[in-house]
């Protein structure tokens, strides 16, 4: 690679409300810019992964894989941290894969998949990680001035990501920016700390940032002049050249290096056309065909069980019937026929024992 500058943070519209970025039109704008690699961190998921993959592949570019997670903030619920996470091998895509799910299922607040500390920890292999600039833990609390307590949180990072934790530095014209930095670089000296520069993409040029907060205040909730609303973003925050990265950089030329040398290190292949399907235990003396089928009689039954219950009941206070099923004017409940397959697999094979033991 000869590029001096890779992007390591870029979310796409897969985002859902706080990116403009088409992946065809990424992978063309790092193709454009003259970059071997790009990377793509979507928040708290990875639905664009296949699709960038593919594009970049095709493209002759390098795609880094990753995705910002949000960080559970123990003080406050409601406001949790944002890190990056970037994919170094097929572990580290895996454990972000993981990741993602288990925030989702296990702990989602607030419409947020919301990672604790004690996960990332614990599926750290694989992964580097990147500090998340004024959004992480270790920025926040050098914004608020406890730098202290900042400190021993890199020093955690550094002894759980050995080798592969990274203090971010960006300069969006974003409050807090320049603060992050200067504390960046003392760390650095005093802890070997290695830095990174990222420009924290949402779209690609900087005449698309009204297009951007267009698509925000929507997601927010807020007319776009609304004085209430959050400014979040800038207008910096744009798909940069390399040339203005490091000019940006040129103070901390080492911060535009670690994004080349990021880069080389993250290396996934991704697995496309083979479909791995669940080995579904079938109960001792049916096949396929008779599990499903008798599933399928249970399912029905359970379900006849409400329709008539709930027709008797209309019948009986002596509204008209309607149509049970199909029809606009049917009155069922679609969310009181939904039922369990475990459930149904359950009482399946209880049927099935009993019918081996008449």
């Amino acid at each position: 690679m000869t590029s001096q500058f890779v992007h390591l943070r870029v979310h796409s519209e897969y985002s859902l409300y706080d990116s403009t970025i088409r992946v065809k039109k990424l992978v063309q704008a790092a193709v454009d810019a003259g970059m071997p690699a790009v990377a793509l961190t979507d928040q708290a998921n990875t639905y664009a992964l296949v699709k960038f993959y593919k594009t970049a592949m095709g493209a002759g570019l390098k795609p880094i894989l990753g995705a910002d997670l949000w960080l559970e903030n123990p003080d406050d619920q409601m406001a949790p941290f944002r890190i990056c996470v970037l994919c170094v091998n097929g572990d580290g895509y895996k454990n972000l894969r993981e990741l993602v799910s288990r925030g989702y299922s296990q702990n989602q607040h607030f419409d947020k998949a919301i990672v604790r500390k004690e996960w990332l920890f614990e599926q750290s292999d694989g992964l580097i990680l990147l500090s998340g600039g004024r959004d992480g833990d270790v920025g926040q609390r050098i914004i608020k001035g406890k730098l202290e307590a900042a400190e021993a949180l890199v020093e955690e990072y550094m002894a759980q990501f050995p080798d592969r934790f990274y203090f971010e530095v960006q300069r969006t014209g974003r409050e807090g920016d320049e603060n992050i930095v200067r504390a960046g670089m003392a760390m650095a000296t005093k802890f070997q700390l290695p830095l990174v520069a990222t420009n924290d993409v949402r779209f690609i040029k900087a005449d698309d940032f009204e297009a951007h907060e267009t698509r925000v205040s929507i997601g927010q909730g807020f007319a776009l002049d609304d004085p209430r609303r959050p400014r979040d973003y800038s207008e910096q925050q744009y798909f940069r050249s390399s040339e203005e990265m490091a000019t940006l950089f040129r103070d901390i030329p080492s911060a535009i290096e670690n994004t080349v040398e990021i880069a080389r290190r993250c290396t996934v292949e991704v697995e496309l056309g083979t479909y791995y399907l669940p080995d579904y235990p079938i109960p001792e003396g049916m096949d396929e065909d008779d599990f499903f089928r008798k599933i399928s009689e249970v399912g029905l039954n359970e379900r006849l069980e409400v329709i008539l219950a709930g027709a008797a009941n209309l019948h009986a206070i002596g509204r008209p019937r309607m149509p049970l099923i199909g029809g606009r004017r049917s009155r069922v409940n679609i969310l009181a026929l939904q039922f369990s397959l475990p459930a149904l697999y359950a009482r399946a094979a209880r049927d099935s024992s009993q019918s081996g033991n008449r």
